[in-house]
Order: C-alpha cells, then structure tokens, then sequence
C-alpha cells in the first residue's frame, strides 16, 4: 500500500495568522482547494487567493456569534472517512461531502486570555469548541490527513509542502497527530485547571521544552518543561543546566524572603545557603556573605535583592561562579561581569512564584503546596524566662527565614544579619549542630552572642546544652515536644532564652 498521500483539499481556521501567508500561498502555488472560516476567510481573501466559505460547503451560515461554523457532517465527514473503506467513500459521494487533506487549526488563547487579567466572560468566550473538535477529527484519521494544530508548526508544515510538491508520508502525519494530541491534552488541562476549584486532581501540562546538556550527571537526559522567558531576563552566558535549575530555584525562593528588606546577597552551593548577609550597601552584604564559606562559594549560584552596582561586580568578578541574578545591573556592573564568558547572568523579573510545588516519588508524584509560612513576631511564644533582646530577635527571624530553605535535617547559626554556618540535610539534629559550630569555627566566626534556628524541635536538651558551650544564648525552634520542658529547663539554668514558633519548616 502507498502511504504517501498528495493533497488535494486543505481546511484553515486559525486564531493567529502570523506565518500564514507563505503557507497559503504554497498551497495555492500546488493547486490544493482552500476551505476557511471567517477572518481566516477574510485573510486569505486579501491575499488575493481563492477560498471556499466553508458556509458554501455546509449550507448553513456561522451561528450564535461564531461558536458554531464547522460543526456539522460535510465538515467532519470530508477529515474522518477513510479512504481505503469503500463505503466510507461511497457516502461522501453520496452526501456531497470533499475529501479533505490538510487541516490547520490555531486555536484561541485561552491561557493568554486568563493571564490578561480578562473577565470570567470573555475567558469562557476563548474555550475553543470548533478548533478542538477539528484537531481531534483531523489527528484520528492520521493515515489520510495531516493535522496543523498550532502556528508553532508553520514552519516546518510548510517545508514539508516545499521539499514534497505537496504530498505527506505516513510518518509525518503520524508525528504531526502526536503533536495534535499534545496542544489538545495541554489546552484541555488549561481549562480544567481554571476551572477547577475543589476536586484535589493533578492536572499539569507545559507546552515549552528545554533539551538540557544532560541531567545531574552526563549519563543521565535532562529537560526543562517550562518556559524561563517569563522569569528571567538572560543577559549573558551559557545555558542554565539541570543543576544550575536546582540551584536557581532555591536562590529565588530564599531570597523571596528578604525582597523587601535592606540590601541582601546569598551564595547558593548544591540547593543549600552558603552564606547569607544583610548590610547597608550591597557591597558589604556581598562580602559578609563570601566569608560565611569562601570554600563552597567556588562555582555556586549568587543572588541578590537590589540592582548590583559597579562595586559590588568587581568584588563578584574576583570568584568563579556559574549564575549571577539580579533585579537588575547597572551598565559598568554588567559589562564587568560579562568578562568571564560562560558566566549566567539573569535579571529576575518581578511575577509571582507558583504556590504549589510538586515532585515525582515511586510510581506517582507528590503534591502539596508551597511552605509560604514566615516566622515573625504575631506567632512567637518565648518558652524561656529571659526573653531575647531586640537584636537577637531580629537575628532569630533571620536565621528561620534560611533555617525553612536549607535542607534538613537542619541548624543555621546566624550573628549580627550574618550566616555564620548552617548544618544541612543532616540525619541528626546533634550532626547538623556540631557541623555548623565546626564550619563557623574553621572560617574563624566568633559565636558568642550568635542565635540558633533548627527546622524542628529538640527531642532531648543536647543541642541547646552544644549550643551554650559554643557561645550561643538564644534559641528559635518549632517546639512540640513532648520533652520540650527539658530544654527549657536547661536554657533557664544557663540564662539562655528559647522561642518557640509552633511551625515546623522540614525540607527534603
């Protein structure tokens, strides 16, 4: 049997129309028979070429406003019979129904429509009905009919028509069904997920893909489904990795924390803070933040939350980094900082971060939303009889806002709105502890008067009674313990005070 099939009849309905022309023009140029609808119609009309109404074909006008005008059997029965079936194409002679070859469909915007901020009207207005239907109709009978779903495919639709003189092998028409299923199944879950307000369904779908150079390792494939554009400004470098997406994301999520405040800079390595500082000039912060681990700062992620200025970028340009992000950059900064060829530099635009998160586990995924929590003074109980000063207060809030992004299990020690060390993704609160106390002691931090925050609470008095030694006098933790009285008693003996929050900030 041949597979390859010469067009002879196209159908186009299409939202947008950029790129149209070339194709339209093509396939007058092959002599195939245009059928269109409305400003489609219209469009190609101007182009000077011929097209049939498809109100010609139907005998029946475009009615209720445009949602119904190719709905009808001239219309699906010309996509769906299959040609090698006798009777099938006995009834479109019978019905006076035209075979149709190409169909090419863009459907409206609906998720640009939702996005816009548009009435609850008008977003209803954009769920395509006809479009679907044709796509569908036309991705079934892929042994006879190649199906353009989105103006995404113009392009190399029509390179095929070019390089063919009009004709489709099987195998095309096959991918070009695969990626009607795909724009239908993902604007399917658009409107389920606008829709959707009570049922607890995973329903996601992205319609952009990135093909990474590999994977947390070379041996492993790695893509990006997602589209970057809409948060990132990319100014300069490589392309971002599977690890630097990692990393990027726990630097833009930790430093959502601190958008507001004074100016902060954060060194990320391997998801976890490497150093974290907040000063008067973003210099100083940068600088306080390089000396929490000027070791694990090689090669991580910087971020910070104000314009990075010309001073600050000499100090960063002294360091081998992979991403550099930023609100912005002033002009001598960013030419500073494009010095090292593959350094990323990204300008972090200012939308609003997903507020669930989700991850695969097993044989399933698991879903849950996004730790939005910030431990602040309205939820605070001091469980201690000395309470802590306003200075160690602002050091606690400090040290929980990096204590919820750091792995667990996990202890963050924090001095003056600085991160002296931080014990991560420990299997024991007392490992992670001693960790953190031997790091600020090799890069020579003084603890004494530093805080503490650990991501759960102290099943026993041995991190607070560690703590002390080290110099350490306040204390910020979930409690929830049925031996929380044993720290408590044991901060009150040594004049230690301890603050709990009620809110326990694990990450795994």
């Amino acid at each position: 049997m041949n597979t390859t099939k010469k067009a002879k009849s196209a159908l186009i309905s299409v939202f947008h129309k950029d790129g149209l022309a070339p194709i339209v023009q093509k396939l007058d140029e092959l002599g195939v028979k245009i059928y269109s609808t409305g400003g489609t119609e219209s469009f190609i009309k101007e182009l000077g070429i011929n097209v049939i109404p498809v109100e010609d074909l139907t005998s029946y006008p475009s009615i209720l406003g445009g949602r119904v005008k190719t709905l009808h059997p001239k219309v699906f029965g010309g996509i769906l019979a299959r040609r090698e079936n006798e009777n099938d194409l006995s009834q479109l002679t019978e019905y006076e129904i035209p075979e149709l070859d190409i169909v090419i469909v863009d459907l409206y915007p609906f998720e640009k429509t939702v996005a816009s901020g548009a009435s609850e009207q008008d977003i209803i207005e954009k769920i395509d009905i006809g479009g679907i239907s044709l796509i569908r109709a036309a991705a079934k009978n892929f042994k006879d009919v190649i199906c353009v779903s989105s103006m995404k495919q113009y392009n190399e639709f029509l390179q095929i028509m070019d390089d063919s003189k009009g004709e489709t092998t099987l195998e095309q028409r096959k991918r070009f069904a695969a990626k009607s299923f795909a724009v239908s199944s993902h604007y399917d879950t658009a409107i389920f997920n606008y829709l959707n307000k009570n049922e607890v369904v995973f329903r996601e779908s992205f319609d952009e893909v990135s093909t990474l150079r590999y994977g947390e390792n070379p041996h492993q494939k790695g893509y990006f489904f997602g589209n970057l554009d809409e948060l990132f400004e990319k100014l300069h470098g490589k392309e971002l990795s599977y690890n630097n997406l990692l990393d990027v994301d726990a630097a833009v999520n930790l430093m959502e924390e601190f958008k507001n405040d004074a100016p902060t800079f954060a060194i990320l390595k391997h998801n976890n803070a490497c150093g974290l500082a907040q000063r008067v000039s973003l210099k100083e912060a940068y600088l306080d933040a390089l000396a929490g681990d000027p070791t694990s700062a090689f090669g991580g992620v910087l971020i910070s939350n104000k314009e990075i200025d010309q001073e600050t970028a000499e100090e960063i340009h002294k360091l081998f980094c992979e991403v550099v992000i930023a609100p912005s950059y002033t002009s001598e900064a960013l030419e500073l900082l494009k010095g090292k060829k593959n350094r990323i530099i990204l300008i972090q635009k200012n939308i609003k971060l997903p507020q669930t998160q989700y991850r695969t586990a097993l044989n399933g995924v698991l879903c849950q939303d996004k730790d939005n929590k910030t431990d602040d003074g309205s939820v605070i109980k001091t469980a201690t009889l000395k309470e802590p000063s306003a200075r160690e207060l602002d050091d606690l809030f400090f040290a929980s806002k990096i204590c919820k992004h750091t792995k667990s299990n996990t202890i963050v020690l924090v001095k003056n709105k600085q991160l002296c060390a931080s014990g991560t993704g420990q299997t024991s609160r007392v490992d992670a502890l001693n960790q953190a106390i031997a790091k600020a002691t090799h890069f020579n931090f003084d603890l004494k008067e530093a805080v503490m925050a650990s991501d759960a609470f102290f099943p026993f008095p041995d991190c607070v009674e560690i703590a002390n030694k080290a110099g350490i006098n306040a204390v910020i933790q979930p409690g929830g313990s049925i031996k929380d009285q044993l720290s408590v008693d044991y901060c009150n003996e040594h004049k230690m005070s301890m603050i709990f929050t009620g809110t326990r900030h694990f990450k795994h």
